[in-house]
């Protein structure tokens, strides 16, 4: 791994993984240029450590949200403990439990996610599903503005939203992008959407590094590079807490759309790149 190689895969990393653009899409049409052949030989310790490094843009760009759910966990225990519930429910504590909804769909994929991973080495795959990720972008910005928060949002409009990030494991499908997109589809206020979408995947990111790194420390792991490693970590923390701003003004416009003429663009791209090369 050069320095150049662990800075642009960071760089892209910290883009992809908030835009809705498919970080994982990305990644596997950028190692193809720099003629790695397939996700499995950019090293798995590497990779996990991006993705810590995107969680942890996450971790920043919403941490008043974040301290409140956790302080709001240990008072629900408290609650618990003592028989109370208070009435109304505090909205954090609602997120928490949307949150905990949302990722249950996760779990019927672990017996697959050795398949779904390895589908980023077909080309075909990740740009006919970045074209998938354009039309739900398209779609979701002409839809009906909604008004459901974490004060209305029901349990089954998690669960239906947690169903859109266990599918979009599939490189090419954007996370933030298809949650997004269902989460308006659902009437969530589109500030909301990405605020849930985002915050829902904090588990998700931090179940999948943990399954992937006992795999990682398992394999042959070259700790001479790991300031190398860092570099490229740091780079995908910085550019992914830019982004996290941007989509969050993005939002605040409702201009999702403009992304889905990007994904068509790259995913036909990679489609006929892929047919010429053969």
């Amino acid at each position: 791994m050069s320095l150049l190689h662990s800075i642009l895969l960071g760089l892209v990393q910290g883009v992809a993984e908030f835009l809705p653009i498919s970080s994982s899409g990305h990644l596997a049409i950028v190692e193809q240029i720099l003629d790695v052949k397939g996700a499995a030989e950019v090293p798995g310790f590497f990779d996990v450590l991006l993705h810590l490094g995107t969680l942890a843009a996450v971790f920043v760009a919403y941490w008043p949200e974040i301290w409140e759910m956790i302080q709001e966990f240990f008072r629900g225990i408290s609650d618990l403990i003592h028989g109370t519930t208070p009435t109304p429910v505090p909205p954090a504590r609602r997120m928490i439990l949307l949150v905990i909804v949302g990722t249950l769909p996760l779990f019927a994929i672990l017996r697959i996610k050795d398949w779904i991973e390895s589908l980023s080495s077909n080309l075909y795959v990740v740009g006919g599903a970045l074209i998938v990720t354009g039309c739900l972008l398209f779609a979701s910005d002409r839809v009906r503005k909604g008004r459901k928060n974490e004060h209305s949002a029901r349990m089954t409009d998690a669960l239906i939203v947690g169903a859109a990030q266990a599918l979009a494991t599939c490189p090419g499908l954007s996370r933030s992008g298809t949650t997004i997109s269902v989460g308006c589809f659902l009437g969530f206020e589109r500030k909301f959407a990405v605020r849930y979408s985002f915050i829902m995947s904090i588990p998700a990111v931090l179940g999948a590094n943990i399954l992937s790194l006992k795999d990682a420390l398992g394999g042959e792991v070259i700790w001479k590079d790991v300031p190398v490693y860092l570099l490229g970590v740091l780079v995908a923390a910085v550019v992914g807490y830019a982004c996290i701003r941007l989509l969050k003004m993005i939002a605040a416009k409702g201009k999702f759309g403009a992304f889905a003429y990007y994904c068509w663009a790259v995913g036909l791209l990679t489609v006929i790149l892929t047919l010429v090369r053969g």
